[in-house]
Parts: structure tokens; sequence; C-alpha cells
């Protein structure tokens, strides 16, 4: 059974700068594709990135050019670096991972292993 732990939420300014960490246990961390996925109350899951373990990596285009996904596979870690922050930018953000599906995939019923959450609040 995959575990997955986000932490690094926070309270930060529009403009400023947090990273979030998803720590990996129980699978195949090395060979799984894994995402990050935000949700803020009353609307869908909101696709935001995905690495595959490949390496390549995917955005939406909303974060595009601000956030920055990257993952070390020695530490079965993920990362979000999220720079440039806007108050719509504020939500619940989850760690996702699949092993059955190796492509990079936006949608959330690929996804298998979900992570508890983390909350971004970005002040204006």
């Amino acid at each position: 059974q995959v575990q997955l732990v986000e932490s690094g939420g926070g309270l930060v300014q529009a403009g400023g700068s947090l990273r979030l960490s998803c720590a990996a246990s129980g699978g195949t961390f090395g060979s799984s594709t894994m995402g990050w996925f935000r949700q803020v109350p009353g609307k869908e899951r909101e696709f935001v990135g995905c690495t595959r373990n490949s390496g390549a990596i995917y955005y939406a285009d909303s974060v595009k050019g601000r956030f920055t996904i990257s993952r070390d596979n020695a530490k079965n870690t993920v990362y979000l670096q999220m720079n440039s922050l806007k108050p719509e930018d504020t939500a619940v953000y989850y760690c996702a991972a699949t092993e059955r599906v190796r492509w990079a995939t936006s949608r959330t019923w690929d996804y298998d292993y979900w992570g508890q959450g983390t909350q971004v609040t970005v002040s204006s």
C-alpha cells in the first residue's frame, strides 16, 4: 500500500514562494507517475502538474512558468516549487501517485493513491 505525506503548505503573500514536498512509501516510487492537484471548496480537483518515471514533467497552463515539479527517486520524494504566487492559487494541494499509468495524465481517476492534502493560502 502506497502512502503519501505532503508538507510545506502555509500562508504567504502574493508574489511569494512556497515549496511543497510529498514523501512516498510502500510502493515503487521510481516507476510511478506522480501528480500534483489542488482543490478549492465547491470546485473539482484541478490538475497542477505531473512527473513521469522517465523524468518528463508536464504543467497546467495556469501554473506554467511559475511552478516547478521535481523528484528525488533516492528519497522517494516529489516537490512542487511555487513562485510568484497569486491569491487564485489558494487551495488544498494534493500529491497523487499511480503505478499502473506510466504516461503523463491529468485525470484524477488515473491516480490510485492520494496524500492528505496541505493548505496553501495566498493573501493579496
